[in-house]
């Protein structure tokens, strides 16, 4: 249990060097990947149940030549789409969301480096100090969590694309 203690105490110094808003990019990367791991998810057990309904729908008609057949055809893969893309615009706005929140916490921790500069006179190196980790470390997070989540959405939105292009080729028109 040592070394989960002494995780958690690094991981609290950290947290309180980046300051506030280390806690939002945080909650921010949180969301995120649970998100990605939801959509990730739904593509191992939720899909495959979605078109295996859609197959079985498609194969049951009579008839797939038709205007009306073309239609139903592309209902089934639509509200198929639909489901399947879901939450990849949010993930997305996260993704730009995060270093994004990193510059706010360089601002902010700018801010308490010329409120340091002010109040002292400018020559406490020390007291800056503070002021720039929370400049920082917060902006490092952000990539970090930026980058992180583009590997995420880069492999959903792949397999996504993939798995719908399946689909349509499933839902053959030549009986």
């Amino acid at each position: 249990m040592y070394w989960f203690d002494s995780a958690y105490e690094a991981v609290a110094h950290f947290m309180e060097m980046g300051g506030d808003v280390l806690w939002l990019v945080a909650a921010l990367l949180f969301v995120m990947w649970m998100l990605i791991f939801e959509r990730a998810w739904y593509l191992k057990v939720g899909w495959k149940k979605d078109v295996a309904r859609a197959i079985t729908i498609w194969e049951g008609r009579a008839e797939r030549k038709s205007w009306n057949a073309h239609q139903i055809r592309f209902k089934l893969i639509s509200e198929a789409r639909t489901e399947i893309t879901r939450y990849l615009p949010v993930i997305k706005t996260l993704v730009a969301l995060c270093p994004l929140l990193g510059l706010l916490g360089t601002v902010t921790g700018m801010i308490e480096v010329f409120n340091v500069m002010a109040v002292t006179g400018g020559g406490d190196a020390k007291s800056m100090a503070g002021g720039v980790s929370r400049a920082t470390i917060p902006t490092m997070a952000g990539m970090i969590a930026a980058l992180s989540g583009v590997f995420g959405n880069t492999y959903i939105t792949q397999a996504v694309q993939r798995e719908s292009e399946f689909l349509q080729d499933n839902l053959t028109t030549d009986h």
